[in-house]
């Protein structure tokens, strides 16, 4: 008997084009929009940044948001932590800031005659770091095993921290003042860098009529949790059966290779983004209700898997050219594979 493809609910349509999955993304998406949903009710616009952050979490990256103050940078880090069943902790970075402060102390017990390990603010599922690089560099250190190893090793113990774990950090790229730069080591330990723009004009008038009816409402109150720890892990080990094409797989290659030949480039991207792009494009597949990577999502995750992993000659970034720019050039540059 021939398949009923009609009735089939693996069936996804992409550009008129019908295909039935082999994977089962459909609760899946169903999350995905209803994550969506929940926080569209609050942030008027940024599509692409809830998608990123969406994949990011499929992906199982941590994300850098970069914007001006007020362009719901941390507001859209707490509406996407309350529509997840896990803890959440957030974590304001100060100048005065200590490793001990994010990741935690022993503290001697008298009563047990030993020292007791009191565990920071670090041991969370989804942790928000506002303004990460008001820090030094000795608290921006403290980061480095937990954000790619998920584990810290304190007085010589390890501690693994619970799974999901995700770090989305804040930073405003104007104001310089008391600020310090983040370190190479822990940018590449960034999935993503999410750059934040100004909204509309239309968006902004619609920022102001949602703000007006909320009276003595929090933007929290009403929203929704959406998923679980545990189907948050599922749908992770999901998007990691997403198939990859082999010629895909050399077009990745490619374009990170590409960021270590380009004249206009000083630092290029490392393997760690190249593993990032393909995690990433798994993740766009997924939440377009694919079981297979394009080059389109490939594309779509190259930018902001890479722009803050290379540094611009210092002759292009005196000529007003930005990582982004030439990023997109060397994107266009390659080839796509047929």
């Amino acid at each position: 008997m021939e398949e009923n493809i009609e009735n089939n609910p693996n069936e996804v349509k992409s550009e008129n084009v019908n295909f039935t999955t082999r994977i089962d993304l459909n609760p899946l998406q169903e999350s995905i929009e209803k994550i969506r949903a929940e926080i569209g009710s609050v942030i008027v616009g940024q599509h692409k940044m809830i998608d990123q952050l969406l994949v990011a979490i499929l992906s199982n990256g941590h994300v850098l948001l970069e914007g001006v103050p007020g362009v719901a940078k941390t507001i859209t880090a707490k509406l996407l932590a309350k529509t997840l069943n896990i803890n959440f902790s957030r974590i304001q970075f100060t100048p005065d800031l200590m490793p001990s402060d994010i990741l935690g102390t022993s503290v001697y017990d008298l009563k047990k005659s030993e020292f007791e390990f009191k565990k920071g603010p670090i041991f969370s599922n989804l942790v928000l770091i506002d303004e990460i690089n008001r820090a030094p560099a000795k608290t921006q250190a403290a980061l480095f095993e937990v954000m790619e190893e998920r584990q810290i090793t304190m007085d010589g113990t390890r501690y693994v921290l619970d799974a999901p774990f995700l770090v989305i950090a804040t930073q405003n790229p104007i104001e310089q003042e008391g600020t310090y730069r983040l370190p190479e080591a822990q940018l590449d330990r960034f999935l993503f860098k999410i750059n934040i723009d100004y909204p509309k004009l239309a968006e902004e008038i619609l920022i102001i009529q949602k703000e007006h009816s909320l009276q003595n409402h929090g933007k929290l109150d009403n929203i929704k949790t959406v998923l679980t720890s545990e189907e948050i892990q599922k749908y992770q080990a999901l998007v990691k059966q997403i198939i990859v094409e082999p010629q895909l797989l050399e077009y990745i290659a490619k374009l990170v290779v590409n960021t270590r030949e380009n004249a206009f480039l000083y630092l290029g991207a490392s393997p760690r983004a190249s593993i990032a792009i393909l995690n990433a494009a798994k993740g766009y597949a997924a939440i377009r209700g694919r079981d297979f990577v394009t080059p389109e999502d490939i594309k779509e995750a190259a930018v902001p898997v890479l722009q803050h992993r290379v540094i611009v000659t210092p002759e292009r970034e005196m000529e007003g050219i930005t990582s982004t720019q030439i990023i997109k050039q060397v994107i266009e540059a390659i080839e796509i594979p047929r």
